[in-house]
């Protein structure tokens, strides 16, 4: 894949209209697909039915912030996030980052840095995407799996465990190295919960290739992903 590509949706979240426009414009000569909303209210519907492929969140919006807008983000998907804010402040940039966003750009900035900043980190997500020839085929941004060109439908958390498992594919993962992988908010939970979703994973599996053992148990140690 190219660096760019209108297949590429960017979610553009600004309340200023002529700051919107320009970055519209950029986004859209770069050979990326913009959409823009104004109003932080406005974001789940624009994702609900399509996640973008990355995200431009201003931390100042009407309707809802921009940092409840990212933490609600991080706790279904993985979609790459830059904070655009006028808050200047190490501390804000800081706490931006800890939300979950990529990267932080502040108010005034260039447009042509802001389009370079989008590049950058498409490049770095594509890092992490499986070869088309894998019987596996994973998009993070919008939480969409394939396995052997059939669809899985799977649950945010199943989908989370199954990309886990995936990053490094025979490699061991324990129960508890799972546990911090799919439940970052701090919530406790059993150990047998993960078995639960495993459970639940392979059968989705099996359904199209019930003759492959896609995620095995190792006795005493934990799980691993076999394609």
């Amino acid at each position: 894949m190219s660096d760019t590509s209108v297949d590429i949706d960017v979610l553009i979240v600004e309340d200023e209209p002529k700051l919107a426009s320009v970055m519209v414009d950029f986004i859209r000569a770069a050979g990326y697909a913009p959409r823009w909303v104004a109003n932080g209210a406005q974001v789940a519907a624009a994702v609900a039915g399509h996640m973008p492929h990355l995200i431009i969140l201003d931390l100042m919006l009407p309707g809802r912030d921009g940092r409840d807008i990212c933490r609600d983000l991080r706790s279904i998907s993985d979609v790459p996030i830059i904070m655009v804010t006028a808050q200047a402040e190490e501390v804000d940039r800081l706490l931006g980052l800890e939300l979950g966003a990529d990267d932080y750009v502040c108010k005034p900035f260039s447009p042509l840095e802001l389009v370079a900043r989008v590049k950058a980190i498409l490049r770095r997500a594509r890092i992490h995407a499986h070869p088309e020839t894998s019987p596996l085929q994973l998009d993070e941004a919008r939480l969409q799996a394939t396995y052997r060109g059939a669809a899985l439908d799977l649950t945010p958390i199943e989908f989370r465990l199954l990309a886990t498992l995936a990053s490094r594919p025979a490699q061991v993962f324990s129960r508890n190295k799972l546990m911090d992988r799919l439940y970052t908010d701090g919530r406790i939970v059993e150990d047998r919960t993960i078995d639960s979703h495993v459970r639940k994973l392979r059968r989705k599996l099996e359904a199209i290739a019930p003759e492959e053992d896609v995620v095995q148990s190792v006795y005493g140690a934990g799980f691993k992903l076999v394609l």
